[in-house]
């Protein structure tokens, strides 16, 4: 308790001092629901995106390049992983907070990425790893050294190993002066919370990059680390404490700022006990739902991911994604199946939640562990590296850059480019399938994945055949109060046209056949037409 008075102390400090800062501007300050709510994200690692003046590294003029292309595909906001500067290709260990990766460009090439961004309607948020440092931080270099430091204390320190370890594995490493606690790696020793000075240097880093620079808003990285009590290393009642006082504070620095969290594995149930702390966090259960019912051919997986998620929390918040930068890429998973990639593409973009799409998914790029190899550079045309670089090339683009490429799918109309082209304009057009209630709908058959979106303009059935082969011997039931009775055309918006028709008369729908036979890895989408 009184942790989380200090920081809302901290909190109305902050307010005031943004009272006097020359805040850079905003669009969409006047909006009438949040801009996120039904924002298309794209996840971006700047290394690997597009390098703009050869040194085989992408930076922020590369994507600023490339805004266009992202306009074009329908995306609303980005993600960036870490953009300060770090030891390592991957950012997520930070050594200066308030300034970028010279590496990416200057702080001007970041802020002319962003002024160009905002003048599209596009938005950006930047990852924010504030559960620990790099070893090669000031902060830490001077506590490893010196126990009498200003900074030890911001750091968890012990004179022996306590010996237990962490879910992530070795917790505990030998420092100069005792051992110290970092969940993920000896490179990375985690912040000491109970400091109240280390929460009070973190908001401020906040408010410099949403006052300062102008960002819209923050990934949270390893959220469920940060504060820990004890052996207790997740989701402790510390954590959520000061999320609490965080998350006011960054709605005071803006209050359009958004935030999403990574809680790794987590599902509705746990998205629950985020609420008022973070604006969303990452499904994985939904992101499981989809990819494992594809690769699966059966409805399994989607079922379950819905049933827990309705139970939980059935209006959101939440934010869906396929595989990011931690994963195997998803047209890995399914064996470089494009049509697989497609049905799980359309799945996402026709469910509820906020979507991420992770770089190079829309072309089918592929990808496996190790991470190196997940974030291999982005594959814009079949000429050397993938038209990435002019230059060396930090890492070899993937094997199938020949033939999943920018250039060689955005005019074809049956690529994979086009079909999430194609979904995105269908999700925006359509109010239903952004923000309208999602309803189970029954399969007889376990190859058919089927669910209602509903809002107070239109109902929309997705139908999907999950399998290779066609399927004629199915049926689809529900019930819903959702649903007006009456009679309803099938209009199709994406698939096979059909005269079938729906009959509701006290809110329930047995034996309901929409299409005769639905076609192999057939995505349907059909509006209700009274």
């Amino acid at each position: 308790m009184k942790r989380t008075l200090y920081f809302i102390l901290i909190v109305l400090i902050i307010t005031s001092f943004i009272s006097g800062c020359g805040k850079r501007s905003n669009p969409s300050i006047a909006e009438e629901k949040p801009w996120w709510q039904n924002a298309i994200f794209y996840e971006i690692f700047v290394r690997s995106y597009y390098d703009s003046d050869g040194d085989g590294v992408g930076d922020f003029n590369g994507i600023t390049e490339k805004l266009d292309y992202l306009a074009n595909l329908g995306i609303e906001a980005m993600w960036l992983m870490p953009i300060n500067p770090s030891p390592s290709y991957h950012g997520y260990d930070v050594i200066n907070y308030y300034t970028v990766n010279p590496e990416y460009g200057t702080m001007d090439d970041f802020t002319h990425l962003l002024d160009e961004a905002h003048a599209r309607g596009m938005h950006i948020i930047i990852d924010l790893v504030i559960n620990h440092t790099s070893n090669q931080n000031p902060w830490f270099v001077d506590a490893n050294n010196n126990p009498n430091s200003p900074y030890r204390d911001w750091y968890i320190w012990s004179d022996s190993d306590p010996g237990y370890a962490s879910p992530l594995g070795n917790a505990w490493h030998p420092g100069n002066q005792g051992y110290y606690y970092g969940i993920f790696s000896d490179t990375m020793p985690d912040l000491n919370y109970n400091n109240p000075q280390v929460g009070e240097e973190m908001l401020k880093i906040v408010n410099f990059w949403l006052t300062n620079v102008g960002v819209d808003g923050f990934r949270v990285d390893a959220v469920k680390y940060l504060i820990e009590e004890g052996q207790k290393q997740e989701n402790t009642v510390s954590t959520h404490e000061w999320l609490k006082a965080f998350y006011s504070a960054y709605k005071m620095a803006n209050p359009q700022a958004f935030t999403v969290g990574e809680v790794f594995g987590a599902g509705a149930f746990a998205a629950t006990t985020y609420l008022g702390q973070l604006d969303e966090i990452f499904s994985f259960e939904m992101a499981g739902g989809f990819v494992n019912s594809t690769q699966g051919e059966a409805n399994t997986a989607m079922v379950s991911a819905m049933k827990f998620t309705l139970k939980d929390m059935p209006n959101g918040p939440y934010a869906t994604f396929l595989t990011n930068h931690d994963q195997n890429r998803v047209m890995s998973v399914v064996n470089g199946n494009v049509d697989k990639a497609k049905m799980a593409a359309g799945l996402m973009l026709t469910s509820p939640g906020t979507p991420f799409i992770y770089y190079g998914e829309e072309i089918g790029m592929e990808g496996v562990k190790p991470d190196e190899d997940i974030r291999r550079p982005m594959q814009w045309d079949g000429s050397a590296n993938a038209g990435f670089t002019s230059g060396n090339s930090w890492r070899a683009p993937g094997g199938n850059y020949l033939v999943a490429n920018v250039a060689a799918e955005i005019s074809n109309p049956d690529s994979l480019l086009s079909f999430y082209r194609n979904f995105i304009v269908l999700r925006k057009q359509h109010a239903a399938l952004q923000d309208g209630a999602w309803v189970m709908v029954d399969s007889s058959n376990t190859g058919v994945f089927s669910a209602l979106r509903i809002d107070q303009q239109e109902a929309i059935l997705v139908v999907a055949n999950l399998t290779n082969a066609p399927i004629t011997d199915y049926s689809l039931s529900f019930q819903s109060d959702a649903l007006k009775k009456g009679t309803y055309k099938l209009a199709a918006l994406f698939g096979p046209d059909t005269q079938s028709v729906l009959n509701i008369t006290d809110g329930s729908l047995g034996g309901f056949i929409p299409v005769t036979a639905l076609p192999p890895y057939q995505l349907c989408v059909y509006q209700l037409q009274p």
